[in-house]
């Protein structure tokens, strides 16, 4: 479509070739980069433009966007929140949307259809993990790409449908791929709501025609609160997981990631169908069709061990180590698989619906492990470790004899801490301080908690919206430092400020805008930290660093960035550095050739620049050398980490180690050590002086971060509040707990999730859940 008369001839010095499309909140535009690069700007409508309200809400979403990897959604490419006109450059996905290609085309084939439902579900699962939430799902805002579908629209529709309803109360949406929530409580939509759009999609691709259609949007919007779907022609094995994500109550469907899990499971043509009515021919692990059956199953009254060479031995190890949130296997080893579809008269698309957390929980917990049978049980070191693991827990979990004494009067707890967003991912991120025990993260500012049995003593609560990352500042030993974020509505011209407490008493002592580049500049969020009685943090304008008296809050220091530079707080050790990317390479989202600088603590007078190849990623000190991971790119996505640089901050000289492979996961340090986890449990440890490694072991934990130190163990933990103990000499596998509760696995970069008190143990999970327990008494399997 080309430009119209009034159109602008480029934004923000893009210029444009043709007019894509508009509505009801801005016009989308082709343009190019000076490379020559297709981007898609999106420009908002004037009217939006004057509403300071907007701004805020529009600048917030903007940063929630940028923390999206874009592998399955439209990439923010570039932004300008506080121009005249507000507008954001994504990439430009070519293809056709999906309403296109149905209309064109007609319904999709199984491949075809299960192929979109892995892509979606992916792309849900990115945008999810940074708390965004799409709202408005449709074939219109998914363009299928020779690389697979993409979402579109994302992040602009929630901060347009904030700004409507806070106006006027409409509803917003496009009433065939709305959830009843939408339509019922529009403040209250959360992820799981787009999961019911997916849901209507799946229906449509598969039919040419949404779940509820009728004729009049009243009637339509009627039908999705209160009427059954109606599926047509829908495969039967499809229909069960669609049936799960059409349920009426937000809680009743799957998380994006458990979802994906489902659709992996399913027959890779849809077309096939087993007893069970799960099909046969399934791509994914065999647990997971096991649990469904085996949930309805009643448990025996006592489970006789399996002898080798059984149908139990026959699942992977991995797989029996997380089973045990369904019911025990020998239920399912006494009647064939699809005999309790066929006895209870329960539909599994029912089942799905009423019993999905406990048996998903266990399906994201095996997912990445589950098909890999043949690895585990071949032998070799990763083979054997599970295997020990699963040994040492039948023997009862005191393998570990970790040092160092309990607390006195400590006793195992488990906890919900108070005041997070139910509608968002939540987790908190916790440090010790003597008996107690303080936490940020999710919603909270700050709380204080007695380490021997869990009590809450305070809590600050945040009003806002968390941001993915931004858990705790850190502590002083009278004073807590915390993030908290712009309420809805509020008129505050800033994302997230910085908060102190004071220690005992909960009161809040004072609080600073903070700016948020840290991500952007060093890969990790950590925009404030704690040296010693001060914290530094950004200021508002991402244009120097701020030092405060912990406590009092009284300025110590200002120290404005190098001219073309912002910079990030970091930490060696006890020494403070900035770490620096030019406005051009922040612009462009690819910091290539950072800069790190030594900080005078006592008057942040800033050293000479000591230049570092990058994406360099800071891990901690080591040898005295900040240690550096550096990441491997393929265009601007990062893969993983393929080298090691460590900085001598005295000496000014820097050397560099190549890694024997590209690690993918999630890093960590400690002890001198490098750590990287990946997605499906395996977890490399490395020396940050060669970048050798020391050894390897397959855990089992999908999406674990760590670790935590304790003498004689490292701890790794999901967000699903699994752990594992490994030794850090070889890696072996000292115990490994099960999950406590539905956790986004998928997220990589998150920071440690476990705190150690000697030998007291304590665990942080999603929606804000902490317990703690005796490191030589980890719970035992159910």
């Amino acid at each position: 479509m080309s430009l119209r008369g009034g159109d602008p001839a480029e934004i923000g010095g893009y210029p444009l070739e043709a007019r894509l499309g508009s509505g009801g909140m801005g016009t989308v535009f082709l343009a190019r980069t000076s490379s020559g690069r297709p981007v898609a700007i999106k420009l908002i409508h004037q009217h939006f433009a004057g509403d300071e309200e907007f701004r805020i809400r529009f600048r917030q979403e903007v940063a929630a966007a940028r923390r999206v990897s874009g592998a399955f959604t439209a990439a923010v490419v570039d932004a300008a929140p506080e121009a005249e006109q507000p507008w954001m450059a994504t990439t430009y996905i070519e293809g056709p949307t999906l309403a296109q290609l149905i209309a064109a085309k007609g319904p999709l084939n199984g491949v075809e259809l299960r192929k979109l439902g892995i892509g979606l579900a992916e792309a849900l699962r990115d945008i999810h993990r940074v708390g965004v939430v799409h709202r408005d799902l449709k074939p219109s805002n998914v363009v299928l790409s020779p690389e697979g579908p993409r979402v579109i629209d994302f992040g602009i529709s929630r901060a347009a449908d904030q700004q409507t309803l806070t106006m006027t109360g409409r509803v917003i949406g496009t009433p065939p791929f709305m959830s009843p929530e939408q339509l019922q409580a529009p403040r209250g939509v959360g992820p799981r709501s787009d999961v019911f759009s997916l849901g209507t999609l799946l229906v449509y691709a598969a039919t040419g025609r949404g779940p509820f259609d009728a004729d009049s949007p009243y009637l339509t919007a009627y039908q999705v609160v209160h009427e059954e779907p109606s599926l047509g022609p829908v495969p039967e094995v499809l229909r069960a997981v669609v049936e799960s994500c059409l349920a009426k109550e937000p809680e009743g469907r799957p998380s994006a990631d458990e979802l994906l899990v489902l659709l992996r499971d399913l027959p890779a043509d849809l077309g096939v169908t087993g007893a069970n009515g799960l099909g046969a021919g399934h791509t994914r692990d065999i647990a997971t069709q096991h649990h469904l059956a085996a949930r309805d199953t009643p448990a025996p009254t006592s489970t006789a061990e399996t002898a080798p060479g059984t149908a139990r031995d026959a699942t992977p190890a991995a797989a029996q180590d997380t089973a045990v949130t369904a019911a025990p296997d020998t239920a399912s080893d006494t009647a064939p698989a699809g005999a309790d579809a066929g006895s209870s008269g329960t539909p599994i698309g029912r089942r799905l619906r009423r019993r999905w957390r406990p048996v998903l929980a266990a399906a994201v917990a095996v997912a990445a492990i589950g098909g890999g049978a043949a690895v585990l049980q071949a032998g070799g070191a990763d083979g054997d470790s599970v295997g020990k693991a699963n040994g040492a827990r039948d023997k009862g979990n005191s393998v570990a004899a970790p040092g160092g004494v309990l607390p006195d009067g400590f006793r195992s707890w488990n906890r919900t801490v108070l005041g997070g967003r139910e509608d968002i991912p939540d987790e908190l991120r916790c440090v010790v301080s003597g008996e107690a025990l303080f936490c940020g993260g999710g919603g909270v500012v700050a709380t204080r908690i007695r380490l021997v049995d869990g009590s809450q003593v305070w809590t600050v609560k945040s009003p806002g919206v968390p941001a993915q990352g931004m858990h705790l500042v850190g502590a002083t030993h009278d004073t807590v430092l915390g993030y908290r974020f712009a309420a809805e509505g509020a008129a505050q011209d800033f994302a997230a400020e910085v908060v102190a407490v004071d220690a005992d008493s909960g009161r809040e002592l004072w609080s600073a805008a903070s700016g948020a580049q840290s991500t952007a500049v060093t890969g990790r969020t950590q925009d404030a930290v704690v040296v010693g009685s001060l914290v530094v943090t950004v200021d508002a304008a991402n244009s120097r660093f701020e030092a405060r008296d912990a406590h009092s809050g009284k300025l110590a220091w200002e120290s404005p960035f190098p001219v073309g530079t912002q910079c990030a707080p970091v930490l060696a050790g006890s020494r403070l550095v900035a770490m620096c990317a030019t406005v051009a390479e922040l612009n462009a989202f690819e910091v290539r050739h950072p800069t790190l600088r030594t900080v005078d603590r006592a008057s942040g007078t800033l050293g000479r620049p000591i230049a570092v190849d990058g994406p360099a990623v800071p891990m901690g000190a080591a040898d005295g050398a900040l240690v550096l991971l550096q990441e491997h790119r393929e265009g601007v996505e990062p893969t993983g980490y393929d080298g090691v640089a460590r900085v001598h901050l005295v000496s000014r000289k820097v050397t560099y180690s190549r890694l024997a492979k590209t690690y993918p996961g999630t890093p960590g340090m400690t002890d001198g050590t490098l750590y990287v986890s990946r997605q499906s449990g395996l977890v490399t440890a490395l020396e940050p002086a060669t970048g050798r490694e020391k050894w390897s072991r397959q855990t089992g934990v999908e999406g674990a971060s760590g670790p935590a130190a304790e003498a004689d163990a490292r701890y790794f933990s999901s967000a699903t509040g699994r752990v594992v103990a490994l030794a850090p000499d070889d890696g072996r596998i000292l115990w490994t707990t099960d999950p406590r509760t539905d956790g986004l696995t998928g997220e990589q970069g998150a920071s440690p999730r476990v705190a150690v008190a000697g030998r007291a143990v304590v665990v942080v999970a999603s929606s804000n859940t902490l317990f703690a327990f005796d490191a030589r008494k980890p719970p035992k399997s159910d």
